[in-house]
């Protein structure tokens, strides 16, 4: 991907402004108070895994490009979703990988960044019984607020001060580029401060890689761009098969393994991500694959179906006796 001031106004110029804070706490980007924790649990291979819900976010019909509100409606009806006032409700998700002493947190939620309805994911991580120096590694899908948001307090300390952080080199760079960030409406350029902020205490601790590398025991990188350049997903060995966690490949579940086309206005580049997204179904489909992702409907477990010219998406059953 070419990264130049016109794909990354594709996907800022549209973000509302009210989405983006300093990255300190204020009284309306503080997390609730009510927020319960919210998780499950499955096994897979030698490895526990623990969805830990950290909240959920409104998607608008504004965010969508493309969007058509029949197509949308045919879409809806055939399940449970609805369009709210807001929009639809998406969840944001992070997962708790244990492999024997070895924990592992892929994406960290958004911590006190993004209002009332997120930053859950402590809680979680909490009620599974984990202390966050228990973490070893952290890997990073992108360093988009609620994906990185939780590895820092609101004073900016870390909040795994065990924990390697691991991220793609196109990603960390990308949010590292003085250049692109003065490209950027003004109004956008708290995503970068956001970036840089909450990785910023892992410097000392930072494992950078490239393409599909072998990034922590047991976990190899996907690479997934188009959400951002960076964004990348990780398959996990389980033995006699590979469960893929995917990040950003889908925002809803509802409408865009419908219109595998349709992307939101944070898309960094819109025509690579439709491109990524479609590929990547064709071999979740090809591969039978057991995939989990960020904003699929929590748990976020299951895989991808054919239907038609469209596909469409398969939960996995309840896992009893963990």
């Amino acid at each position: 991907m070419t990264i130049n001031r016109r794909t990354v106004l594709a996907g800022l110029a549209a973000v509302p402004a009210a989405t983006l804070v300093s990255g300190q706490a204020t009284a309306s980007s503080q997390p609730s108070a009510d927020l319960q924790p919210v998780l499950h649990r499955f096994s897979f291979g030698d490895a526990k895994i623990t969805v830990l819900l950290d909240g959920h976010l409104p998607l608008g019909p504004q965010l969508f490009a493309d969007y058509e509100e029949e197509k949308a409606r045919v879409a809806l009806a055939r399940g449970l979703h609805r369009m709210t006032l807001e929009g639809l409700n998406i969840p944001v998700n992070g997962y708790l990988v244990e492999q024997g002493a070895r924990k592992t947190l892929i994406d960290t939620g958004t911590a006190d960044l993004l209002g009332p309805n997120l930053g859950g994911l402590g809680a979680g991580l909490a009620a599974a019984g984990v202390e966050p120096a228990e973490i070893s590694t952290v890997l990073l899908t992108h360093m988009h607020p609620d994906h990185s948001g939780g590895l820092v307090t609101a004073q900016g300390a870390a909040v795994f001060p065990n924990a390697e952080l691991v991220v793609a080199r196109q990603e960390w760079d990308f949010w590292h580029d003085d250049a692109i960030m003065a490209s950027v409406p003004e109004g956008s350029r708290g995503f970068f401060q956001m970036a840089r902020g909450t990785v910023a205490p892992y410097a000392d601790r930072l494992k950078i890689f490239e393409g599909e590398a072998a990034v922590a025991a047991g976990f190899a990188a996907v690479p997934l761009p188009g959400h951002t350049p960076g964004h990348t997903g990780f398959m996990l060995d389980g033995g006699d098969q590979q469960l893929l966690f995917w990040g950003d490949v889908v925002h809803s579940t509802a409408l865009q393994f419908a219109y595998p086309d349709w992307t939101i206005a944070f898309d960094t580049d819109p025509a690579q991500t439709a491109a990524t997204r479609r590929k990547m179904f064709e071999r979740a489909v090809a591969d039978n694959l057991l995939l989990t992702g960020s904003h699929i409907d929590f748990p976020g477990l299951g895989r991808v179906l054919r239907q038609g010219e469209s596909f469409a998406y398969q939960p996995a059953p309840w896992q009893f006796g963990l």
